[in-house]
């Protein structure tokens, strides 16, 4: 008979989130592993982000006894992994791409209709990313299709499509990553063969941080982990975003009467110089202005320096996402220079995953070292790409040879040959034939061979994007494996390819792990919800729009927001009411003041994501935003609400970064593109001042054209250069063909 743990042992909680939360988690640590030593002390974190930074920080704690530190750090679902894996070592975890093939044949297959609204979503091109997402949320909670529940017909559809799709995968030994937790509970409360007792024989204490994300499920789990143990808790208030988006309620409110609950003090005191920004955006506490800040320090309180601003940020607003992008490469190469932080000091936060490849592109475009290593989407990876071209090339000629084999005609043979010949020199179609075999796990790393694929990755590209490739390599190989292991599809050419098609077809950039600290220096880009552990000297939160912060679309974009409040099963809260918003956030003041609970609760969460972006700065912060898009209709863009809220609140400093023309350039690249400007710039000023009838003054070119010319007369000075800088002169002058 299977028990339920309650939790037991002490919660500290940080009134709001703070910079140095690491530094909360070493005190905790080397108290435990003073007294336990620190192979009996167990450290689990909710969230897989900032594990590294966890790992290190304890590492480097000081020991009073002289024992060594060699923390035993893990995420929860590491560690849920680990329990299932002790139990039946025979399982295997279903990957990303597996999972995409097996439900997209499990609906496929259906034998219940299909509701018309889904059929109609199913044309859109991130149905099957919505639609797994949801999924992957309802295998989290254990959500299932109970006969008799009054549930949505979309949601009724979907549910029984997820039952099937555990069934199958269950049939063939296979556990979702989604499903590892809630799997791992049951097993736990079970103590299935002594299981429990086997797991937690190894320590006698447990440090949970990151409690405030810790979901039902997640808490269940830490009893049944720590039911013998010694158990500390560690979070902070009004800081839950993940959590919050399927239960409602502060933590303190929801972990019942096992946890005595304590204040957890500040030790440090100074801070950053936005703190007060980051109390304000957590818990909507407005910082004192500066004057009350003087008339306190003038009166002789010792806690308050008025001379250290604690409310201080700095502002780049431009015309379009690529100018933002542009201003903060400027500002980085600039601080760079003048505080001598290394680029691995800086990071670039982003609203979504989802923005991370093209901000780092552009960051590089501009001169900037990028150091974000992930899975970018499969479709942009050039590596794949040549792949793809030589799968559906030998999926092609099989077809040919079969006599009555059907050609398919959604390749174009000649696009693929060209794809490849663009990839691969001395490249003819009898390298397709030598590379062919029965089994395409062996073809393709034949192909790997003779084309030196992975040699031309490491001679071509830049390190970051290499190891991205390598990496979109190894997934395809691992497709090539999982086909001819499984029977869900043909072990041959056609299976791989509608394999690898559609994997490539729904595949989201980023949805993978990214590794945001590698080991070779760059500026760190990544979602704004990775920076929770983490800290950096400046930190600049990219896309600050209302668009974005708070956004338009809460949970998914497979239902209208006004379905998704009616939706009683969906995995997430959708149907808050006044009361629950104001008891859940300390921003709203009270339930009196909430207009639509559900879009109110969801922008709340939104709000808190700029505050955990904020305090991940340690000396400089900065909020960007743009002005209008760059399409057609160049769409205008609203500060966001709580950008303009700040700005308009008593206390908060908020200085404006200088991002015309006329202002300091820094960095190579920007240098460039300012002397190829000069000649097509004092030609627009010219003319703009003889087209209204003023008088151009000619000496400041004159002056301006001598320093170019002196500049460009240096030893040191590329040829290409001058040569370029020439062409635009002449450009300018209409000589577009050049008669040498």
């Amino acid at each position: 008979m299977s028990t339920t743990f309650s939790l037991e042992g002490v919660c500290k909680l940080r009134d709001c989130p703070a910079s140095d939360a690491l530094e909360d988690a070493a005190r905790e640590y080397a108290a435990l592993a003073d007294e336990y030593g620190p192979r009996n002390v167990l450290v689990l974190k909710r969230h897989p982000a900032g594990l590294e930074a966890v790992r290190e920080r304890l590492a480097a704690v000081d020991s009073t006894n002289g024992s060594p530190r060699s923390p035993r750090v893990e995420s929860v679902p590491e560690h849920a992994s680990k329990v299932i894996e002790e139990h039946d070592p025979t399982l295997d975890r279903l990957e990303y791409e597996e999972r995409i093939e097996l439900i997209s044949l499990v609906i496929d297959g259906a034998s219940r209709d299909v509701p018309d609204y889904l059929e109609r979503a199913a044309r859109h091109e991130s149905f099957a990313r919505d639609v797994g997402q949801l999924l992957l949320e309802a295998t989290r909670q254990q959500r299932r299709l109970e006969d008799g529940a009054d549930v949505h017909d979309c949601l009724e559809f979907l549910y029984a499509m997820n039952d099937r799709f555990h069934e199958a995968i269950a049939s063939r030994g296979y556990v979702e990553r989604a499903d590892v937790i809630p799997r791992a509970v049951d097993l736990l409360e079970d103590d299935a063969d002594g299981l429990r007792t086997r797991m937690t024989e190894s320590f006698d204490a447990v440090l949970a941080l990151e409690f405030e994300e810790f979901r039902r499920l997640d808490r269940r789990y830490l009893g049944a982990l720590s039911a013998d143990a010694r158990l500390v808790c560690l979070g902070e208030r009004h800081a839950s975003v993940e959590r919050t988006r399927v239960e409602p309620g502060r933590i303190g409110d929801v972990v019942g009467d096992g946890l005595a609950m304590e204040r957890l003090e500040r030790v440090d005191a100074s801070g950053s110089p936005h703190r007060d920004i980051v109390r304000f955006l957590a818990t909507g506490d407005a910082p004192e202005s500066k004057e009350s800040t003087d008339a306190q320090a003038s009166e002789g309180d010792s806690s308050v320096d008025a001379a250290e601003p604690t409310g201080r940020a700095h502002r780049i607003r431009t015309g379009t996402a690529r100018e933002q992008v542009r201003a903060v490469a400027t500002e980085i190469q600039s601080l760079s220079g003048r505080r001598e932080w290394g680029y691995d000091e800086f990071v670039v936060a982003v609203p979504s995953i989802e923005r991370v490849p093209d901000t780092r592109r552009r960051l590089r475009e501009a001169g900037v070292p990028t150091a974000t290593i992930g899975t970018p989407s499969l479709a942009e990876d050039p590596a794949v790409n040549e792949l793809y071209a030589f799968v559906a090339l030998q999926c092609e000629r099989s077809e040919t040879r079969a006599a009555d084999g059907d050609r398919d005609g959604d390749f174009a043979r000649e696009d693929g040959l060209e794809r490849l010949r663009a990839r691969v020199d001395d490249f003819s179609p009898s390298l397709l034939e030598a590379c062919d075999d029965s089994s395409v796990v062996r073809a393709l790393r034949q192909w790997l061979r003779q084309t030196n694929l992975k040699g031309r990755i490491a001679a071509e590209e830049d390190w970051v994007d290499a190891r991205e490739q390598y990496a979109g390599v190894r997934r395809v190989l691992e497709i090539a494996d999982f086909v001819e292991e499984t029977d869900l599809v043909g072990p041959d050419w056609h299976g791989f390819r509608r394999m690898l098609e559609r994997t490539i077809r729904y595949d989201a950039p980023y949805v993978h792990a990214v590794e945001t600290q590698p080991p070779t220096g760059g500026v760190t880009v990544c979602a704004v919800g990775d920076l929770k552990y983490d800290a950096y000297e400046v930190v600049f939160l990219l896309d600050l729009i209302d668009d974005a912060y708070p956004g338009e679309q809460f949970l998914t974009q497979l239902f209208p927001d006004a379905w998704l409040e009616e939706m009683s099963g969906y995995p997430a809260v959708t149907d808050p009411s006044p009361e629950t918003v104001a008891e859940t956030f300390a921003t709203v003041d009270g339930s009196d003041d909430v207009g639509d609970p559900f879009e109110t609760y969801h922008a709340q969460r939104s709000r808190r994501r700029l505050a955990i972006g904020a305090r991940a700065a340690r000396s400089r912060l900065y909020c960007c935003s743009y002005e209008r898009g760059s399409g057609g209709l160049r769409r205008t863009y609203d500060e966001s609400r709580y950008l303009q809220l700040l700005a308009s609140t008593s206390g908060p400093t908020l200085e404006d970064v200088d991002t015309h023309d006329e202002a300091a350039i820094n960095g190579e690249t920007n240098a460039l593109e300012a002397v190829l400007d000069q000649p097509h710039g004092e030609l627009e000023r010219v003319l703009r001042e003889a087209s209204t009838g003023g008088e151009a003054d000619l000496a400041d070119t004159e002056e301006l054209f001598e320093e170019l010319a002196v500049v460009l007369s240096a030893d040191d000075v590329d040829d290409e250069l001058a040569e370029a800088v020439r062409s635009q002169f002449e450009f300018a002058a209409g000589e577009v063909v050049r008669n040498d």
